[in-house]
């Protein structure tokens, strides 16, 4: 067997074409969805994300208050830019891009942004709303992950789900996700200090890997007919790529595919699902501002 390739591409324009008509039905009511992008330093990466973000902004027809600091920006500077753009009415979202320079407290950032505007579900306020069920943001890389599972019909119910990787940002929250009684899997989930790792795997119906290192996964590890979600994005080098790298995941693709029943890319995978979730807050975050 052959795995079906879960196309997160089209999924996520799906998603955004989506967003991008319920915009403009909030437009005619007068409510002009806006997010403020804020990038410190220029971190090659994190300006790549930062311009995926800002075109997805643009194509959703939203309104674009990003902001580009240099690296020398103090903690307090930043600080003082996010309780401004709290204050402003007409910013329904705040994204501060993730890593910071050293000499700014991660922590302080985030908890600085006001929870109704927290379009990246990361201040404690939006994770324990979470954790406890109730309406609130939900961070947007696991988040995509359920929708890409919806998506496909994958059924999730009983199901044994093996998370690899305990990060805030997508490990932990995409474990409570799919135990949530809506997606209702049993959840699993494997780190650093798990103790025969392969085992483990071996037993998911669904694995999700976000380990952030190349190959953690490989084919000895899945049993047939398993649904592997690929969260990596890994650098390796490549003579052959005009850039002189190419990206692979945390999961040896070519291998699995052949025993799984769904696999994710990469890249085209998670990935667009991320900055489509993000254009779903944001649209979410302005339409609880409507209605105050």
């Amino acid at each position: 067997m052959s795995a079906q390739i879960i196309d997160g591409k089209s999924i996520a324009l799906e998603v955004r074409s989506g967003v991008a008509e319920k915009v403009k039905s909030l437009k005619e009511k007068g409510v002009n969805p806006c997010l403020a992008v804020i990038l410190v330093g220029q971190n090659p990466a994190s300006v790549s994300y930062v311009t995926g973000k800002r075109k997805a902004l643009a194509e959703a027809g939203m309104i674009d208050r990003s902001e580009n600091l240099p690296e020398s920006t103090t903690e307090e500077e930043l600080l003082a830019l996010i309780d401004k753009l709290n204050k402003d009415d007409s910013v329904h979202g705040i994204l501060v891009q993730l890593p910071l320079p050293k000499h700014i407290n991660e922590d302080k950032v985030i908890m600085k942004i006001d929870p109704k505007k927290d379009v990246d579900g990361f201040h404690p306020v939006s994770v324990g709303n979470m954790v406890i069920g109730r309406p609130g943001f939900l961070p947007c890389t696991p988040h995509g992950i359920i929708v890409l599972l919806k998506h496909m019909n994958i059924e999730t119910s009983g199901k044994h789900a093996v998370v690899i990787g305990r990060s805030n940002i997508v490990g932990k929250p995409v474990s409570i996700l799919l135990s949530r009684r809506e997606t209702n899997c049993t959840v699993t989930i494997c780190h650093t200090g798990t103790k025969d790792l392969a085992g483990i795997v071996r037993q998911a119906d669904i694995i999700v890997a976000a380990s952030g290192h190349p190959h953690t996964v490989t084919a000895d590890m899945v049993k047939e007919g398993a649904v592997v979600i690929d969260v990596g994005v890994n650098r390796i080098p490549d003579a052959t790529k005009k850039s002189g790298f190419r990206l692979i995941g945390d999961v040896d693709f070519d291998d699995i595919k052949e025993k799984a029943s769904f696999i994710t890319p990469v890249p085209g995978g998670v990935g667009p699902m991320t900055i489509a979730m993000l254009i779903y807050n944001t649209l979410e975050a302005a339409t609880a501002a409507s209605v105050k």
